[in-house]
């Protein structure tokens, strides 16, 4: 028996990098998936994978989650597919570039609070009617080092990922009563970003992990997963309002990040 075996996970940004590594935990463990993905293509190969990998359930919801109402249809999607919902994973981010702050536009830092902070809100407001139900209620939040440890060029990244940390907070002290469990990764992995930025710039992809103190990069599936599949099973039924580091330690003292940037 899977770890999550009878449970239904939504999570958003399944199509690749970290979203896709922890859709992959999941179904491991037996958990019904909704890739909820705005790059269908993507989605679709998440799906497939799943698929031929483990044969569990898993169906792609094709959503951008900056639209508050293609947010609640994905909720109601997946409840309707499955009957059930048991673990919200918030992960969806689209990019919006490097900017000094002074040169940072008023339209990119509200793009950042739209993609990290109001998709989640929206979410976790109509997925918390199906989360309480059946007392297996989950949350799981995808911050950021970035705003840990204030990385350059990326406010509008750094400050909706620290709200969205104060955001989940909030929910676990006020939804503990109904034992529903709130948490936030911050992790140190091979995103899409990641793997977007070591393809254009492999030196310094080479020097963030040399300055891991373990030597290395996470991978999405088998370093953040795990750890995915604890916070949304019943082994964390008295954890919440916490931020775990999956980061091989890089949050201790900080990793170096400086782009160079006009």
């Amino acid at each position: 028996m899977g770890k999550l075996d009878g449970r239904v996970a939504v999570i958003t940004g399944a199509g690749m990098g970290i979203g896709r590594g922890i859709a992959g935990a999941y179904a491991r463990e037996g958990a019904s998936v909704v890739v909820a993905e705005i790059d269908e293509a993507a989605g679709r190969e998440t799906v497939s994978w799943i698929g031929e990998q483990w044969g569990t359930p898993a169906v792609l919801v094709p959503v951008d989650v900056t639209d508050k109402a293609q947010v609640l249809s994905m909720v109601n999607t997946a409840v309707q597919r499955f009957g059930r919902l048991d673990v919200l994973v918030n992960n969806a981010w689209r990019g919006s570039g490097f900017a000094r702050l002074e040169k940072m536009t008023d339209e990119q830092l509200r793009g950042g609070f739209d993609m990290a902070v109001m998709a989640a809100f929206w979410a976790m407001q109509a997925a918390l009617p199906h989360l309480r139900e059946h007392g297996t209620g989950r949350v799981i939040n995808l911050c950021s080092l970035n705003g840990v440890n204030a990385h350059m060029y990326s406010v509008q990244y750094n400050a909706a990922k620290e709200a969205l940390r104060t955001l989940t907070r909030t929910a676990a002290r006020e939804w503990a009563p109904h034992q529903v469990c709130c948490n936030v990764i911050c992790p140190g992995a091979m995103s899409a970003a990641y793997q977007r930025m070591a393809a254009a710039s492999p030196e310094n992809a080479a020097a963030m992990a040399a300055g891991n103190p373990m030597g290395r990069v996470g991978d999405p599936l088998e370093d953040i997963g795990p750890v995915a599949v604890f916070l949304g099973g019943d082994d964390c039924r008295y954890v919440t309002g916490n931020t775990l580091y999956v980061d091989g330690g890089s949050h201790i003292n900080g990793v170096q990040w400086a782009p160079t940037v006009d």
